[in-house]
């Protein structure tokens, strides 16, 4: 087993999880060739038993989503209704769950941000571990208070305006947030997170286009140095785009802290202007401009900055190639091919554009 990279506490100084934790679960062969479905059926039996671990009566358990993780509606027979979500391509460590669950408290409890707030099982741990026959092995599962209201999917401005507000607010909390005992995140100081680069050898692409993802990911990690160079690293959400914002009552709520870690700021305002730029330019400037009513934008360069939203291509075609579930791993080929051509567009214009062709 080979140990992932060092977690980080907000003191700046690692914190090395034991070796069980450095690698998360790698499902087995036989529930990656499952149909979605199937997929579904299994991880429904993991919720199930998870909400016995949590101390709760189901009354009624339905599907919200399957892709990255898997999340289902909890009714409990207490009257209650909860977000249950099962760790399914996660690579949160008990340790990394412990440092996302306590700063979702601490922002449902000590800040105006409408978010859910995690529930603890009877012991006092946030997580529950389950096996999973299909899966070959144990998965986590966390739950959380219910929220009201659709899922944002593409900005407005009202509702960009509103994010970038709210990231301000997450910075400024980050700012004094420490970590409990025992608990840790990973350092986003690099493109790919320190996640393995499955991006090198995909077997899809010619060798000119791995060339052309070689060379982004050389450029991003170049600028990704000189950002990071001096500045301190505080807590971030590190996924604020619309499938993890809902909106209700004019009012914007945040969840989903499975990616959080230690970085800049300028990566969690690059990560949500990456879901932005297939939008009008006003959306875009609407984000910033919430910002900045809170707190000043991060002092960084053009060119820096758009090397951090380019980075999040890079970030994403990696993990799909890593996905166990079903229709993902159907999206992989259309994806890289798409993914190599944003990227060749940004290295020849500068300017990172989900579309290039109307840059």
């Amino acid at each position: 087993m080979t140990p992932g990279p060092p977690a980080w506490r907000n003191d700046g100084m690692p914190w090395l999880p034991c070796p069980m934790e450095c690698e998360p679960p790698t499902p087995a062969p036989a529930y990656v060739a499952l149909d979605e479905e199937s997929q579904v059926e299994a991880l429904r039996g993991v919720a199930l038993d998870a909400a016995g671990a949590f101390g709760l009566g189901v009354r009624d358990l339905q599907l919200v989503l399957h892709a990255f993780n898997t999340t289902f509606r909890l009714d409990t027979d207490d009257g209650r209704r909860l977000a249950l979500r099962v760790n399914t391509n996660s690579k949160s460590t008990p340790a990394n769950i412990t440092a996302q669950q306590a700063w979702l408290h601490a922002l449902a409890t000590e800040t105006e941000v409408l978010v859910p707030d995690p529930v603890a099982a009877p012991g006092g741990q946030w997580e529950v571990s389950v096996h999973c026959p299909p899966w070959g092995g144990r998965l986590h599962a966390t739950l959380a208070s219910w929220l009201d209201g659709d899922d944002v999917g593409e900005c407005d401005e009202e509702q960009a305006h509103a994010l970038g507000r709210t990231m301000a607010v997450l910075h400024d909390h980050a700012e004094g947030f420490s970590l409990p005992a025992r608990a840790s995140l990973p350092l986003f100081d690099e493109p790919l997170f320190h996640d393995r680069n499955l991006l090198q050898d995909a077997s899809m692409l010619p060798q000119r286009d791995l060339e052309v993802v070689a060379e982004a990911l050389a450029e991003c990690r170049r600028r990704f140095a000189q950002v990071d160079a001096g500045r301190r690293h505080i807590v971030l959400h590190a996924d604020l785009h619309g499938g993890n914002l809902k909106w209700h009552r004019g009012r914007l709520a945040v969840f989903d802290l499975d990616d959080a870690g230690f970085g800049v700021p300028a990566l969690d305002l690059a990560i949500s202007t990456f879901y932005l730029r297939g939008d009008a330019p006003t959306v875009e400037a609407a984000l910033r401009a919430g910002y900045a009513e809170v707190r000043d934008l991060p002092d960084v360069s053009d060119a820096q900055f758009e090397a951090l939203v380019a980075a999040r291509q890079l970030l994403l075609a990696n993990s799909l190639l890593d996905s166990s579930t079903a229709s993902l791993r159907a999206e992989a080929t259309d994806y890289l091919a798409l993914t190599v051509q944003r990227l060749r567009g940004w290295l020849s214009a500068g300017r990172f554009a989900l579309d290039p062709q109307r840059r």
